[in-house]
């Protein structure tokens, strides 16, 4: 073998050395956990609550920073260009590496995949269809006949159009065969005010959201659109317990580092986000507040994931007409 042969052979692992290196010192310092969405929200809660955690395996503070804008892409975006030596991480959702890529046709500012690796899912959001008492059906039975034998008659609020919601109201339509007019808010609290005073006959959103006023008899909630009961109203069925057994519904959270952050990193991050989910103090809190715990595995778990969510739902998005451009 020549010397430039053996050279070559030897210049990729020279290269990763100085990564091994820093990788095998990590953390030597407090890691930033961008959150890209306001503070108070379940996706900053989410997080506030697992960084304790993360903290102790890591040895090191996981401090939260709330980058909220252009419904999560501008954090996220400042996550992909941020150096990828472990000093910040991005607490992505659904909406920011899955419903983006429909929602930004021509210019979303990074690619989910190719500007990220996917370290771990923190959290499940279900989401739940309630309508108004007025709209006299007490079953998703009953809503799915009614809505097929009066397409486009009756309106749907969400709180926003393109968010995870209206998705999963698009989903929920195309899977029964019919049609509802979209009324997008800015946000959930207006959306629950008008599902509230019957300005909109039915709601799509979270089950922390609207369980109060499914107890006292406001609203009905009629099905929860994943496959475990909702903590808060757990006489609901689920949507396959109702008849809907294909139909699903949901955000999610999960953790992500800037594209060429070390294999050594990426394992040992998800190592720790996986304890600090499923200790089981936290794991309790979590689904009281309605935010399940993700089965946890390994960052290619984590990827498949992302693959797939991908392949179902951003031709949902297109379909439904929303966009951000």
């Amino acid at each position: 073998m020549t010397l430039t042969r053996r050279a070559a052979l030897a210049l990729p692992a020279a290269l990763a050395l100085p990564n091994i290196a820093a990788a095998q010192d990590w953390p030597n310092r407090p890691v930033r956990m961008v959150v890209p969405f306001a503070a108070g929200g379940s996706t900053d809660v989410s997080a506030r609550m697992i960084a304790p955690g993360m903290q102790k395996v890591l040895g090191q503070s996981v401090v939260i920073e709330n980058r909220a804008g252009a419904g999560g892409t501008l954090g996220s975006d400042a996550v992909a260009k941020s150096p990828a030596d472990g000093s910040v991480f991005l607490m992505g959702t659904i909406s920011s590496h899955v419903l983006a890529v429909g929602l930004y046709r021509e210019r979303l500012p990074y690619d989910p995949v190719k500007d990220f690796v996917a370290v771990a899912p923190t959290v499940l959001v279900p989401i739940c269809i309630t309508v108004h008492p007025s709209l006299n059906v007490s079953t998703l039975a009953e809503l799915v006949a009614l809505l097929k034998a009066n397409p486009g008659k009756y309106s749907y609020g969400t709180g926003g159009a393109g968010g995870s919601a209206h998705i999963a109201a698009v989903s929920f339509l195309n899977t029964i065969g019919s049609t509802a007019e979209h009324v997008p808010y800015r946000g959930s609290a207006p959306m629950l005010n008008d599902l509230l005073a019957g300005q909109v006959a039915m709601g799509f959103d979270t089950p922390a959201l609207i369980a109060q006023h499914h107890n006292s008899g406001a609203l009905r909630c009629l099905a929860i659109a994943t496959d475990e009961h909702s903590v808060l109203m757990p006489q609901v069925p689920t949507a396959r317990e109702a008849g809907l057994p294909d139909y699903k519904a949901y955000s999610w959270f999960g953790v992500f580092a800037p594209a060429g952050t070390p294999e050594p990193i990426v394992t040992r991050m998800n190592a720790a986000v996986r304890q600090a989910v499923m200790e089981p103090e936290t794991a309790r809190k979590l689904r009281e507040m309605e935010l399940p715990p993700i089965e946890q595995g390994s960052p290619a778990d984590f990827a498949r994931f992302m693959q797939s969510e991908l392949a179902l739902w951003v031709p949902l998005v297109r379909a439904s007409g929303a966009t951000a451009d």
